[in-house]
């Protein structure tokens, strides 16, 4: 099998940076601040910080507790609940379908660099399985972009959110900025643009050329491109080579 090792030292980096985003992607899955609303009724909301993630809407509090939360106050949003905008719903169902795409895509560059490093197959798509593991981490880093450019244009257009009354959430805030869960989730995001990328520019390398034998015989031959008197004389030197006559010696041995 062709050696094929020093070809793939980029697609190995995106494989990190892949594994990175994809991690990165999960963790503002997890986040409750994708946005952040400042308050100004403190009797509920005592630090006048809310916190709306895609999953759950969190403040704290010193009268209303949730149970496992100690001063922290939570309520889960339901993809089916009537008053969840759409921004909301399409993060919680795209960012798991992103989670998905990332890791079969990883699950793909992984499989591909183990067919360049350790020639498990010799005759394995190393060639298609970059581009599928490339297709895949694209379309997860899209995936994972609409819902969180579609919360961060809700923020910045300062777009309020109808909670029902067991959420203690007030009807508008004050002001509201984007939180950590979108800033972590858009890094993500374009490590899984950089490593998809990189995964499909993968090539390979062409195939050198048969090249032409020389035969013994040819190999024998002087090199005609020099004088004959060059030749000779090279040859008369590796004749040589053992040492020189001395003429003292010779004429000791006449007489």
């Amino acid at each position: 099998m062709t050696y094929l090792a020093h070809t793939a030292h980029a697609q190995l980096g995106a494989l990190w940076l892949s594994c990175v985003g994809w991690t990165l992607t999960a963790v503002a899955l997890g986040l409750i601040q994708w946005r952040v609303w400042q308050v100004s009724d403190t009797d509920v909301i005592s630090s006048g910080v809310a916190w709306v993630g895609i999953w759950r809407a969190c403040f704290n509090s010193h009268t209303v507790v949730t149970p496992g939360f100690e001063v922290m106050h939570c309520r889960y949003i339901s993809p089916t609940a009537a008053f969840a905008p759409a921004e909301i719903v399409s993060g919680q169902v795209l960012m798991v379908l992103s989670l998905v795409a990332g890791l079969c895509g990883n699950t793909g560059g992984v499989y591909a660099l183990r067919n360049i490093y350790f020639g498990m197959e010799k005759n394995s798509p190393i060639r298609l399985s970059f581009s599928a593991a490339g297709a895949l981490c694209l379309s997860a880093a899209a995936m994972s972009l609409i819902p969180l450019v579609w919360n961060l244009s809700s923020v910045v257009t300062n777009r309020t959110i109808e909670f029902p009354p067991e959420f203690r959430m007030p009807r508008a805030p004050e002001s509201q900025h984007a939180g950590s869960g979108i800033g972590v989730g858009m890094v993500g995001s374009i490590l899984m643009i950089v490593s998809g990328t990189v995964f499909c520019m993968y090539r390979l390398p062409a195939r050198p050329q048969p090249g032409v034998q020389v035969s013994p015989g040819e190999q024998e031959q002087p090199d005609r491109s020099l004088p004959a008197q060059s030749v000779t004389d090279r040859r008369g030197a590796s004749a040589g080579s053992g040492g020189r006559e001395n003429p003292g010696f010779e004429a000791d041995k006449h007489v």
